[in-house]
């Protein structure tokens, strides 16, 4: 059974930085291309950040580009978010997701999600 498994998400000011994990569980980790995911209250859930299953290949959205890092550690079965310079706008719900895909930016392409992890900020 495929568990994915986010942390990290907490409240932060504006200009402030979070670090968020997705732990992966039940799965052959590195078969995987991940993906970060976004839902803000009212809205669809949106693309952030996608990743290769070597880490070679990285997509950003363009609202987070120069902001948010995405990273992974096959060995600990762990792909990270690294998010500065946070605004308001970035509150959401923040979800990872695995894709058998090479990579992608579309939810449809995803097939295990996480619960999701709050990140709030601030003005």
């Amino acid at each position: 059974q495929v568990q994915l498994v986010e942390s990290g998400g907490g409240l932060v000011q504006a200009g402030g930085s979070l670090r968020l994990s997705c732990a992966a569980f039940g799965v052959t980790y590195s078969n995987y291309a991940m993906g970060w995911f976004r839902q803000a209250p009212g809205k669809e859930r949106e693309f952030v950040a996608a990743i290769s299953w070597n880490g070679g290949r990285t997509y950003g959205d363009d609202s987070v580009k120069g902001r948010f890092t995405i990273s992974r550690d096959n060995a600990k079965n762990t792909m990270y978010l690294q998010m500065n310079s946070l605004k308001p706008e970035d509150t959401a719900v923040y979800y990872c997701a695995t894709t058998s895909r090479a990579i992608a930016r579309v939810t449809v392409a995803y097939e295990y999600w996480g619960q999701g992890t709050q990140v709030t900020v601030s003005p």
